[in-house]
């Protein structure tokens, strides 16, 4: 079973006994300032957690594994997680 979005809010929800309006709305505004440091390049960290960091990919000449023939693969920027000592402690320590 994933995690979706709105389980999360379910979850909060409950837990903080919170109206499910007011935990969508904490996700929401948790997720959207973490999209918005990501779009400008800086780095979020979360204690135990982990960290999320943007990298910049230089655009470079591939080939099509098919034809053989060279393709202009564009700049590009991707999202790297890292995960915290903590959380993967926890995971390694429970059994499935």
């Amino acid at each position: 079973m994933s995690l979706t979005k709105s389980k999360l809010i379910d979850i909060i929800a409950e837990r903080a006994d919170v109206s499910r309006k007011r935990a969508e709305k904490v996700v929401n505004t948790v997720f959207g300032s973490m999209s918005e440091s990501l779009v400008e390049g800086r780095r979020i960290e979360m204690r135990g957690f982990g960290s999320f960091t943007v990298k910049e990919y230089p655009a470079y000449v591939g080939r099509n594994p098919r034809t053989g023939k060279q393709v202009p693969v564009p700049a590009k920027r991707a999202i790297k997680f890292k995960v915290g000592k903590d959380l993967a402690l926890l995971v390694n320590d429970t059994p499935e």
